[in-house]
């Protein structure tokens, strides 16, 4: 007994220093992020940027020729139809028409006369198609809410109405166009007509703004002589704005009309949403950052929110476009950078019991954040996000930012 009493410090010694060797080499759980795999749905896009443009923009040009006085508009005022004096020229020294200029004015006049006709006639038309496109619609409508239809049918009806929505809008510009041009005709033949016939001074010949908006770019400030097509300002309506993309041609032939636009980093909060109105039927060339030729193919799409959304969006701004090409719906998924490739075949780490497991899986569609699974995983299952090289079968694992993946 009194041995033992005499070795117990060294008893107590050995176990201490042999709980610490255990203890030191005892595996420490590796932190990882860590996702649960759930149900959702994804949209599948084609990424670009692109720029805003006004689809109206109109450029004031002299009708004659004489001297422009001094331009007392700058970019950013506001204009409106038919009240807002753009441009005053007063005439030089008065020129009689020979007979070859009166009759190519009064041939102008005619010419504008009959475009503005065509484009009234188009206007009508396209009112008979918005007419014709409101009954499908709003019965359509009815008959969703009996079930009678499918929702992408009505969806197809409801596309079909903001296109002919559209359609009759820039009609209508086109008629304010054609007025515009068909009133410069007139007044130039008129001006230049009193200068023949009266005796009296004349007076200074003044342009209108054809549309309500604002002053877009002033390119002929300064008072001087001007000559007939001399550019002086660009005027458009800020409301009527457009988006135009350009994205490789190899993706533009997965781009239909009617597609959903969803624009982000515009400058302003959330995100701004559009639809594909024209897909450029010609590609054009153009060299990349890195100096590689493409092929590049414009989309032109409208904006679906309302004005007041995005006021502070002008003509030429840039844009970040995702354009919706397909959608996988109530799919399991996860986050791409559960991922990695290993042995040509597709991997992911499960977390079973805090240990890491090495899992195969298959995937289906996917958009480069989050891929569709469509076998290996199933929803609630815990997997490692972005596995480092120190993740491997049954090493202990620590989740430190567990989160649900995102769902419907």
């Amino acid at each position: 007994m009194k041995k033992f009493w005499r070795r117990l410090p060294l008893i107590v010694v050995v176990a201490g220093a042999a709980g610490l060797l255990v203890y030191g080499f005892w595996p420490v759980p590796i932190e990882v992020d860590a996702v649960i795999v759930a149900r959702g749905s994804f949209d599948i896009t084609v990424d670009d940027d692109g720029e805003t443009r006004i689809r109206e923009k109109y450029i004031v040009t002299s009708p004659v020729t004489g001297n422009m006085l001094r331009v007392e508009l700058h970019a950013g005022d506001v204009v409106s139809q038919g009240k807002t004096v753009l441009v005053r020229i007063e005439p030089r020294h008065p020129e009689p028409l020979d007979a070859r200029s009166k009759a190519e004015a009064e041939a102008s006049i005619r010419a504008a006369e009959a475009a503005c006709e065509v484009a009234s006639a188009r206007r009508k038309r396209s009112k008979e198609e918005l007419e014709l496109a409101k009954h499908d619609y709003d019965r359509n409508r009815v008959l969703l809410e009996k079930q009678t239809i499918s929702r992408s049918e009505y969806d197809q009806t409801e596309h079909q109405f903001h296109m002919a929505e559209a359609d009759l809008r820039s009609a209508d510009f086109a008629v304010r166009v054609a007025d515009f041009e068909c009133e410069l005709a007139r007044a130039a033949l008129v001006q230049t007509q009193k200068d023949l016939n009266s005796s009296e001074s004349v007076s200074t010949f003044t342009l209108v703004s054809p549309v309500e908006g604002h002053v877009l770019r002033v390119f002929t400030e300064d008072a001087g002589v001007v000559e007939p097509g001399t550019r002086i300002m660009e005027v458009g309506d800020p409301r009527d704005l457009e988006m135009e993309i350009d994205v490789l041609s190899t993706e533009s032939v997965r781009i239909k009309p009617g597609a959903t636009v969803h624009v982000d980093h515009w400058g302003g909060d959330g995100t701004l949403k559009g639809i594909v109105r024209v897909v450029e039927p010609a590609a054009f060339l153009k060299v990349s950052a890195l100096g590689v030729e493409e092929k590049r193919v414009n989309i032109i799409a409208d904006f679906r929110d309302p004005f007041e959304s995005r006021e502070s969006v002008g003509d030429g701004f840039r844009i970040d476009a995702r354009i919706v090409v397909a959608t996988a719906d109530n799919v399991i998924k996860v986050p791409t950078g559960v991922l990695f490739r290993q042995d040509r075949s597709w991997h992911a780490y499960r977390i079973v019991n805090g240990k890491a497991w090495l899992q195969q899986v298959t995937i289906g569609k996917t958009n480069g954040l989050e891929t569709e699974i469509t076998a290996g995983l199933s929803p609630g299952d815990v997997v490692v996000l972005h596995p480092t090289d120190k993740v491997a079968d049954g090493i202990p694992l620590k989740a430190t930012h567990l989160k649900l993946t995102d769902s419907p």
